[in-house]
């Protein structure tokens, strides 16, 4: 069964036919519908154009009941140079975005801004794809993590990094009336491990808000967005930019939603304007069950898993973690991922001597899954750095000891990480000895130095100071 739409807008806009296609098997009840509007702009240098341009975008969205609108990368502007980028460059809380809140606020809707040029430290930008709740909120953001350095000889050179810098850190999923949303930007559509992660948060709907050249795009736009959309199960919403931007530079268009089996719902091929689609998580979640890709999949062979974003997560929502049979109380616990946690030491051998080690308990390092021994390390690196801030240290000792006659008096791997400065032992591998000595107590008294462990206040104060490095 098929149904075309043709919906009307300002006479300063134009809007390509929306198709959607149901079946008869999977069409359902009207009540399990969400609409959505995807916008097609053709932005410029002209950052106050640009904004009037969108604001009608979101209005006509608005006018055709779409609860979410989705507008492209580069909505804020898009300019002729990398200097031009960066002067441009506004924080979150800048003028650009305070409006789009404002709008979003105005019209009830939610907003996914596609990418826009983040202000830094440095004389770089962020992409930063954020997502505002009707109340005016920023309820996600993500900075784009993959960036576009291209050159295609005699057709286009585009390198992104020449004033971006990449992102780190894979967003959480953000909840909405529509679903789950994950969040990406254009060249993340090449990725589909980004994508798979994402629906493993539990996404519904996959984001590319894109500015795709038109070579790329001739040749890959359609087929990559349908791609994420099958593999993973997901609605796809992809809102593109158009056309010319300036005399450098031009962009595909053919923004469209897709649904979880691969149909290309609507499409709006050139031209500035808005397409809408109704999201239908009950077909989405009979599309999951007739063909359970997800549980077929052979996690006992290969698996797919964040490295460790040593973040603050939900540290504090289990009063203790076990480090073999002992356990560390969580304000002692400084930084936590999946698979990782990091805590103070009760004997620390200099101060801002810390551990990290797997949450499984694991008695030595052959005893790792892969993606445990790359979260460790991931976490272990962000740890060496807070370490190195915090210490003012010069350098870092980081040691495994890995069995009984390596000095390892836990069971339970752990990876030692202790900030060094210049003169702090007399004999730079006194160290060693020291690492293989100082946690041979006897009821909290040592046999060497009859000092006692730290108190867990005093730990959990030190805790506390570590925490500012992962928030």
């Amino acid at each position: 069964m098929r149904y075309c739409y043709w919906l009307s807008l300002p006479i300063s806009l134009h809007l390509n036919k929306c198709e959607r296609f149901f079946s008869l098997r999977t069409m359902s009840s009207g009540s399990n519908l969400v609409k959505v509007a995807v916008c097609q702009m053709t932005a410029t240098p002209d950052s106050k154009s640009n904004l009037e341009q969108g604001r009608m975008l979101i209005e006509e969205s608005k006018r055709q009941r779409a609860q979410i609108a989705f507008l492209p990368e580069g909505f804020d502007n898009i300019n002729r140079s990398r200097a031009e980028s960066v002067e441009a460059a506004q924080s979150v809380s800048g003028p650009t975005i305070s409006e789009y809140c404002a709008i979003a606020k105005a019209n009830n809707m939610w907003l996914s801004l596609g990418g826009f040029k983040e202000k830094s430290d440095v004389s770089k930008v962020y992409n930063t794809h954020l997502i505002v709740d009707p109340d005016g909120n920023i309820a996600g953001a993500y900075r784009k993590m993959h960036l576009f350095d291209v050159d295609i000889p005699d057709k286009v050179r585009l390198c992104e990094s020449d004033y971006t810098l990449a992102g780190n850190e894979i967003s959480k999923v953000v909840a909405t009336p529509a679903g789950n949303i994950g969040l990406s930007t254009c060249y993340d559509l090449r990725f589909p491990e980004l994508s798979a992660l994402l629906r493993n948060d539990g996404a519904d709907i996959l984001t590319y808000p894109s500015a795709f050249t038109i070579p790329t795009g001739k040749a890959h736009w359609e087929v990559l967005l349908r791609a994420r959309a099958i593999e993973n199960q997901c609605y796809v919403v992809a809102a593109a930019q158009v056309g010319a931007h300036h005399d450098k530079r031009a962009s595909y268009g053919h923004s469209m939603i897709v649904d979880p089996w691969g149909k290309v719902l609507c499409e709006i091929k050139d031209g500035i304007g808005v397409a809408t689609a109704d999201i239908d998580l009950q077909q989405l979640q009979q599309t999951r069950e007739s063909l359970p890709v997800d549980k077929h999949k052979r996690r006992d062979v290969y698996r797919l898993d964040k490295l460790g974003a040593a973040e603050l997560h939900n540290i504090d929502d289990v009063p203790q973690y076990m480090f073999a049979q002992y356990p560390i109380s969580s304000k002692v616990v400084f930084c936590k991922t999946n698979l990782s946690f990091a805590f103070v030491n009760r004997k620390p051998v200099v101060p801002g001597h810390m551990l990290v080690s797997p949450l499984r308990v694991c008695k030595r390092f052959h005893d790792l899954t892969t993606a445990e021994t790359s979260d460790l390390f991931e976490v272990v690196k962000k740890v060496g750095d807070a370490v190195t801030a915090e210490f003012g240290a010069d350098s870092l000792t980081i040691s495994i000891q890995d069995g009984p006659d390596a000095g390892q008096t836990v069971e339970h791997v752990h990876v030692h990480i202790l900030p060094r400065k210049k003169g702090d032992f007399e004999n730079n591998d006194d160290i060693y000895k020291k690492l293989a000595t100082h946690d041979k107590q006897n009821e909290g008294i040592s046999t060497a130095d009859n000092s006692i462990f730290r108190a867990e206040e005093v730990m959990a104060r030190e805790a506390t100071s570590m925490r500012k490095y992962f928030q």
